[in-house]
């Protein structure tokens, strides 16, 4: 990790996510770029990516930490909170940023995301429909549960 350019913070950021990574999580810089990371995420367990890997980018912009770093899912997901294109709708990574959140705080936010989706702040309003109808039954046995675990089969399966 020899670059000179680099802030501090970013450079002790990195350190502690290769040497104490978060459990089900993995985020390596790329040797091209060290403000841009590759990400792995595991599905959580009884959810329904439970058994997926999922792929993310994320980008610490020049402005790091006071702008919020810039993630995005590689992996197709069925998830309110993601967009087709990877987009996640997150508090913290928006209006909520704060300077004193790092880059593990917002993989674990989006980890704890997968387990527990906010369907009230969508990016996808056609999925949060599905889990709204019938929230119960869309955690149990619903067009939700069903359609997330199918796409965690197709797409997250064997990264």
């Amino acid at each position: 990790m020899a670059n000179s350019n680099l802030p501090r913070r970013i450079i002790k950021e990195t350190q502690r996510l290769l040497s104490e990574p978060a459990p089900g999580i993995s985020a390596s810089p790329s040797e091209e770029n060290m403000r841009y990371f590759n990400v792995m995420i595991l599905g959580p367990t009884q959810s329904p990516y439970e058994g997926g890997v999922f792929k993310l980018e994320l980008f610490l912009p020049e402005e790091y930490p006071m702008a919020a770093p810039k993630v995005r899912f590689l992996t197709k997901i069925y998830h309110p909170n993601i967009d087709k294109l990877g987009r996640i709708c997150l508090d913290i990574l928006k209006d909520k940023w704060s300077p004193a959140l790092q880059i593990r705080t917002v993989l674990l936010s989006i980890q704890a995301l997968l387990s527990a989706p906010n369907p009230d702040d969508p990016l996808s309003e056609n999925i949060a429909k599905h889990w709204k109808s019938n929230e119960a039954e869309a955690v149990e046995t619903g067009v939700f549960l069903i359609t997330a675990k199918e796409w965690t089969r197709l797409y997250a399966s064997g990264v």
